[in-house]
């Protein structure tokens, strides 16, 4: 068998479907080496700056060869040094100085490999929020859109999977906009209070940069100020052990599971509705939805949304345990778990962000088999009003709930044990006892006067909570997503 070629080879070995079948290609880049160790590089760089402004010996020529060699990066040579020296940081520090003769001396001066290790992990993180929060208000905006459509349109409600009073399409989806808008603030707050590890030494006392500056306090701690703000982080945590606590990554994914939380149950509610034929996903032309059965429509978009928010939700539990066994000022068991965990949050809630804003470009409402189902329950919810009706036109509220409590047996024994249509109007139409009211009929049974306030309601919340959380995001609202497969 001939050796294989890149391509092949690359076939060969297990890829992450998260990156190499869903995930954008700007959150696949946030966790990529390339971002990772140009970001390292320009750690270095900020933490020269900074001690070279505070009166150490570094020079203008020292920080230019930096600059000039940041995305210069040899990562066959990072590799073999790793493989040798059994240390990342190290070997990308090694890397680093080869082509920057003249800085070596001078990089990842008084640092510590968290300095780079974590310092970079929450860039990341904060970036990583940056390229969700447009996302996840592009599908608030549709849905919005959607909502105000429908705000009308009358629909069976569900308590139970059983059915309940009329609700409107709108309304309902107007259930699934506010979960949403609620992870839409959660994302920014968990994004906001980020801060940056800054320069703290091995076990987070700064001893080294003490040293350093000679036991001159105010300069560590402009030191961290100035490397802070480089980042563009506006404050650093004002303690640390060797990491930053890792209580902040349970904050980070656990406000991811929750927007998996959302996004599962609308997609769930959207699968039932394909299922009573009242509203489906998009549904391509040439698409296939069963090998076997041809005229299947399986809704294959949510289904995604929902099988890969599942693996979200369960993301919290690695923070959660990592966190609670982190000894004293650090312990390393937390390494390879945050490798793993971190960015498949971030890559898990990109693609489920992405194929719902497809999901909600793209609905698809069938009136009249909404209109059919309510007529199917729409007589028995009426029953009230039709008591009211002929107490009002002179009849005994008694007799009339007796004499209805007759006809909706019968017409449901006809639905349940025949199988066939609701007839209870008819029933009441051929009773004499209600022809006072028989050309009321057609009022008492408009399924507009049984959803209340809905579409009301729909219009004040998109006016006031909706629209209003979406205005920070307005320029990045772009055009329809596609999705790749």
């Amino acid at each position: 068998m001939a050796a294989p070629g890149a391509e092949e080879d690359a076939l060969a070995r297990y890829r992450s479907p998260l990156v190499s079948r869903y995930a954008s290609a700007e959150m696949g880049f946030n966790f990529s080496e390339r971002k990772k160790f140009g970001t390292w590089r320009r750690l270095w760089l900020y933490l020269a700056q900074a001690e070279k402004s505070l009166g150490l010996p570094i020079t203008d020529e020292q920080i230019q060869e930096m600059e000039a060699n940041l995305d210069n990066i040899d990562f066959k040579m990072a590799a073999e040094e790793e493989k040798k020296l059994r240390h990342d940081v190290m070997a990308h520090v090694h890397t680093f100085a080869h082509c920057c003769p003249k800085a070596a001396a001078i990089i990842h001066l008084g640092a510590t490999s968290c300095y780079v290790g974590d310092n970079t992990d929450l860039i990341v993180l904060r970036d990583g929020f940056n390229l969700l929060l447009p996302k996840l208000a592009r599908v608030i905006s549709r849905l919005a859109d959607f909502a105000e459509k429908y705000a009308d349109l009358p629909t069976l409600g569900f308590t139970h999977y059983q059915p309940a009073q009329l609700t409107t399409v709108g309304k309902r989806c107007c259930l699934w906009i506010q979960d949403l808008c609620m992870d839409l603030q959660n994302l920014e707050r968990a994004r906001d209070d980020l801060r940056f590890r800054g320069v703290k030494g091995t076990t987070g006392t700064q001893a080294s940069f003490l040293q350093l500056f000679e036991g001159d306090h105010s300069k560590v701690e402009e030191l961290d100020r100035l490397v802070t703000a480089k980042a563009g982080f506006k404050r650093a945590y004002m303690v640390t052990g060797q990491t930053y606590s890792r209580k902040v990554d349970i904050e980070v994914l656990a406000v991811l599971a929750s927007l998996g939380a959302s996004i599962h149950k609308i997609c769930t509610d959207i699968r039932l509705l394909a299922n009573l034929k009242e509203i489906e996903e998009p549904f391509e032309k040439d698409q296939i939805g069963s090998s076997a059965m041809p005229y299947k429509r399986n809704p294959m978009r949510s289904e995604r949304c929902c099988s890969l928010a599942r693996h979200l939700m369960t993301l919290v539990l690695d923070p959660l345990q990592t966190a609670s066994v982190q000894w004293f000022e650090r312990t390393l068991d937390d390494s390879a778990n945050r490798r793993v965990c971190l960015a498949e949050a971030f890559l898990t809630a990109d693609i489920i962000l992405s194929t719902l804003q497809n999901i909600s470009e793209g609905l698809v409402v069938y009136p009249k088999v909404i209109e059919r189902r309510i007529r199917q329950e729409l007589p028995f919810m009426a029953t009230e009003n039709i008591i009211m009706a002929m107490v009002k036109a002179g009849g005994n509220r008694q007799d009339c709930h007796e004499k209805i409590r007759v006809l909706s047996q019968q017409a449901a024994a006809v639905v349940k044990q025949e199988g066939g249509d609701n007839d209870f109007i008819a029933r009441v139409c051929a009773d004499p006892y209600f022809s006072p009211i028989h050309k009321q009929l057609e009022s008492l049974l408009d399924p507009s006067s049984f959803t209340g306030r809905a579409p009301q309601q729909v219009a004040k919340f998109l006016k006031e909570e909706v629209r209003p959380a979406l205005i920070p995001y307005q320029s990045k609202m772009g055009g329809k997503i596609e999705l790749a497969l």
